[in-house]
């Protein structure tokens, strides 16, 4: 009966902390909307949006994919430098 209830009151805590984080997002924004759009309208200038927009679609993914293919292809190409070390792997070239 206890761990019942303490998982109510786990499951209660989180969904409570959820929404309160949910309520506190509007209140927060990000280093460009208050510092370089305040600049940016001090000068004259209007801001300008992202170069590359990683919000529409699954381009922020493609990007992920991309560095997991990268980083996964050096690792195999020095695979026995990683694992053996870089004396072990001097001494035998």
């Amino acid at each position: 009966m206890t761990k019942i209830l303490s998982l109510i009151g786990c499951l209660v805590l989180i969904f409570s902390v959820n929404s309160i984080a949910a309520q506190e997002k509007e209140k927060w924004s990000g280093v460009d909307e208050q510092i370089l759009e305040k600049f940016a309208t001090e000068y004259g200038r209007k801001p300008l949006g992202p170069i590359i927009n990683t919000d529409q679609g699954d381009l922020l993914l493609f990007l992920f994919l991309l560095a997991g293919l990268l980083s996964g292809f050096v690792a195999g190409y020095n695979w026995r430098i990683l694992m053996e070390g870089y004396e072990k792997r001097r001494k035998t070239l």
